[in-house]
């Protein structure tokens, strides 16, 4: 994990566009130092009461954002957006159980510890599609650097989310689960506005290696050379 600097003590406005990306969240306080990640394991149409309890209950705790994440990849690359647009926020907190088919909680937190390859796959993760390709290299880095990680996944308590989010506020540190939890101020950074480019809407179809990437480009040429060939036969 990069270590944060040293507590600027100021807050600063988050970006005009901030939050930019939409999402199955709620906003709170925005010079909050804490957001919270709930982790989905079934269809957003059928999420648990527990699981919007614990949403709800961070908020009225005082966390800047609290929603659900579903996904390894564009629901990762939604919440870089809206983070690095909120320098304010220096704390996430990850809870909820795992999504079985996407392994989001551990992909969040392998991103948090080891960050990404030069194809912004996510290191040290075993979740099945974990691609950061719609958001630049730049936001993921800030993410990281901006960020420190409460694991809290598989928590259900609303009261053990509320007191978390409550120690993130103190002004001098104070135990938590084995954290020194306080509000360090502002990353010294202005913030960062962009959303996700969707340019690539399944990570899954993307090639895992780069003998695969060259045999798509290859092929990529051939239907390019054939479908110049048919239209020069059709003059």
């Amino acid at each position: 994990m990069i270590e944060p600097p040293p507590r600027p003590d100021y807050k600063v406005a988050p970006h005009p566009n901030y939050p930019p990306e939409e999402g199955r969240y709620i906003r709170g306080n925005d010079y909050s130092p804490v957001a919270v990640a709930v982790i989905l394991n079934c269809p957003p149409e059928e999420t648990p009461k527990e699981i919007e309890r614990l949403v709800r209950v961070a908020i009225e705790a005082g966390a800047a954002l609290a929603g659900t994440v579903q996904t390894e990849n564009i629901g990762l690359e939604k919440i870089i957006c809206n983070i690095v647009a909120n320098p304010n926020i220096r704390w996430l907190i990850v809870a909820g159980p795992e999504s079985q088919g996407h392994l989001t909680g551990e992909a969040l937190k392998a991103l948090l510890l080891n960050g990404v390859d030069e194809r912004k796959r996510i290191i040290g993760t075993d979740a099945p599609h974990p691609f950061l390709f719609n958001v630049p290299m730049e936001f993921i880095e800030r993410f990281r650097a901006q960020l420190r990680l409460i694991d809290l996944q598989f928590e259900g308590d609303p009261e053990v989310i509320r007191h978390a989010v409550w120690c993130c506020y103190q002004e001098e540190p104070v135990e938590f689960r084995g954290y020194k939890l306080y509000d360090p101020g502002a990353f010294p950074e202005p913030p960062l506005s962009g959303t996700i480019t969707w340019r690539i809407t399944q990570p899954w179809g993307q090639p895992e290696s780069e003998e695969e990437r060259m045999a798509v480009d290859r092929a990529k040429q051939l239907m390019e050379m054939l479908r110049r060939r048919t239209q020069k036969d059709r003059q």
